[in-house]
C-alpha cells in the first residue's frame, strides 16, 4: 500500500468502508476525487444502494451539498451556523 498513489489509497479506503454495513456514513469529499467512472461508482454505492442510511457530508462544494442533502450547517470561524 505504501507504493499506492493517493487516488488509489482513496479508492481502497472507500471500497473497504462499503463492506461494513453502517447505519450512518461520515463522508469527507471522497466522492469528489478520481475520474468520472469512480465518481459514478461512489454515487451508486452511496445514493442508490444505501439511500436508506444517514449520511453526514463534509465538503467545500456548496452545489454538491445542495444536490444531495436535505439539511446543512456551515462551520465558520469555529462556530456552527
Amino acid at each position: 500500500v505504501k507504493t499506492y498513489s493517493s487516488g488509489m489509497r482513496a479508492r481502497l479506503a472507500f471500497a473497504i468502508s462499503m463492506i461494513v454495513d453502517f447505519e450512518c456514513f461520515l463522508i469527507d469529499e471522497i466522492v469528489a476525487v478520481g475520474d468520472a467512472r469512480f465518481q459514478h461508482k461512489c454515487h451508486v454505492e452511496l445514493f442508490e444502494k444505501r439511500s436508506d442510511r444517514a449520511m453526514i457530508f463534509v465538503s467545500h462544494d456548496a452545489a454538491y451539498i445542495r444536490e444531495h442533502c436535505t439539511a446543512a450547517a456551515v462551520l465558520l470561524d469555529g462556530e456552527l451556523h
